[in-house]
């Protein structure tokens, strides 16, 4: 795949790359000043002393505030001050995300106002473009065939994580070869990881590579008081809204059809109840509250059976439910057999045979699945050990119980 080049835009493209995002106030202009916080911290007190044997080095410097000059000495000083010429590596990492190119394009901009000299170049199919030193200089021309434009196109994306030891060592000597003074990595909570794990190596190797992540993710897990939104995250909520939105029409014109709607957002549910808040549907499922009240697959069918009861007896035969692509993994005999399942993957017993090694109770869960669910819970699990949960359908299973269910009580 040519990464990188040019493509045919259509009118609707170019309409979007006319956009200008609009910068924070601290952002605007060349005369930037950074002033030191707090020293970093954790949530939780009791984490502090094994984030700090973690990360002896990283742990604990202080908060960085982005300000604008504030009066005409520092101004004057500020300009005086030639800007010295650096050059940066930027390269994706998991699932792509809307506005991952605007990162990009954001990061060229500002390189460019400090010194035209500074360079950017990408890393070419994520980290494993970064591991084999594989990178193009992103120019002019190319920010202009991606400015706000979606996917991730221009560099490629992976979902290898950086974690052996071989993978940090190839990612620093590629630093180190290229001469960057920052690799920025892009991508959700594991990537983020990943970039201060890589952070923590460097400094102990005292290599001037600086390691930024960028919490670029629709789930929304990665929200927090630094963090005001993820990038991408209001993107796919109203994307999704007015799908969801469509759907609910629907379903009030023919009055007799429940729409089960599974969306994306594995351990955090913050996209389904963003986009219920949105739509209004008539149900949502969140995976934290049946984490924390423990629910079975019988409890989630049931409520959503007397839910449904009770919209009849209003002659209202009709409705739409929001569940989570993280749910199957929420509810406790579905996430054990999962467990299960990936331990016999990875010792190597064919699929077919998976169910006569299972516990009793795992074994009567799995059997008591439809085929396709069977096949489904069977996939081998993602690079973080979790399912693939895009690829299982928890909602036409929740449908299924509701409707045996239903026929039951009626």
């Amino acid at each position: 795949m040519e990464f990188g080049g040019a493509t045919e835009m259509s009118s609707l493209q170019k309409q979007r790359s006319s956009y200008i995002p609009e910068l924070p106030s601290c952002l605007q202009g060349s005369d930037i000043e950074l002033e030191m916080g707090e020293a970093t911290t954790v949530t939780d007190p009791v984490d502090a002393q094994s984030v700090n044997r973690c990360f002896p080095l990283t742990y604990g410097q202080p908060l960085v505030h982005f300000v604008n000059s504030i009066s005409r000495t520092s101004l004057i000083s500020s300009r005086a001050k030639e800007k010295p010429t650096i050059k940066i590596g930027v390269v994706f990492c998991g699932r792509q995300s809307p506005g991952g190119h605007n990162v990009v394009c954001g990061l060229y901009d500002a390189l460019k106002s400090q010194n035209p000299n500074s360079s950017l170049v990408g890393f070419c199919g994520g980290t494993t473009g970064l591991f084999t030193k594989m990178v193009i200089e992103i120019t002019e021309d190319i920010i202009s065939a991606y400015r706000n434009q979606g996917g991730y196109g221009m560099l490629g994306r992976t979902l290898d994580q950086i974690r052996t030891s071989e993978q940090v060592s190839a990612a620093l000597a590629a630093c180190q070869s290229l001469n960057l003074n920052g690799l920025v990595i892009i991508g959700g909570v594991t990537s983020n990881t990943d970039a201060a794990q890589l952070a923590e190596t460097f400094a102990e190797a005292k290599c001037s590579t600086k390691v930024i992540g960028v919490p670029v993710t629709f789930y929304g897990d990665l929200k927090n008081q630094f963090v005001e939104a993820n990038v991408g995250f209001d993107t796919v909520c109203k994307v999704n809204s007015e799908l969801i939105s469509n759907l609910c029409t629907d379903a009030l014109s023919a009055e007799k059809y429940y729409y089960f709607i599974r969306l994306m957002g594995r351990r955090a549910s913050h996209v389904a109840l963003e986009c219920a808040l949105q739509s209004q549907p008539n149900m949502v499922i969140l995976s934290e509250e049946v984490t924390s009240y423990k629910l079975t697959l019988f409890d989630i069918t049931k409520r959503i059976c007397d839910a449904v009861q009770s919209r009849a007896e209003k002659d209202k035969y009709h409705g739409v439910i929001l569940l989570p692509e993280g749910l199957i993994e929420s509810i406790p005999e579905a996430y054990a057999l999962l467990q299960e399942i990936h331990v016999l993957l990875k010792k190597g017993t064919p699929t077919d045979q998976i169910s006569n090694f299972l516990t009793p109770w795992a074994s009567a869960l799995f059997e008591s699945m439809p085929l396709f669910m069977k096949k489904q819970l069977l996939l081998s699990p993602d690079s973080d050990e979790s399912a693939q949960l895009s690829q299982i359908e928890t909602e036409k299973l929740i449908a299924q119980l509701v409707e045996t269910e239903m026929e039951a009580r009626t």
